[in-house]
């Protein structure tokens, strides 16, 4: 669960959320990630943005009012 103040979404409070989860996406996922990236000639740092992006959604989010 992530936990959010809900008067704090500012930009740093959304970069910090992205860093998190381009942390666990390549902790997760970063092996398979490299296999791909090296076989189809892609960009690592890319990659890792889109899956991060699309791995905020599996997030549990608790807003403090």
């Amino acid at each position: 669960m992530v936990y959010l103040n809900f008067t704090d979404l500012s930009e740093e409070a959304q970069n910090r959320l992205l860093e998190t989860s381009k942390e666990d996406v390549k902790r997760k996922f970063g092996d398979s990630i490299r296999k791909y990236v090296k076989d189809n000639y892609g960009c690592f740092e890319t990659i890792i943005e889109e899956e991060a992006l699309r791995n905020l959604y599996s997030y549990t989010y608790v807003f403090n009012i």
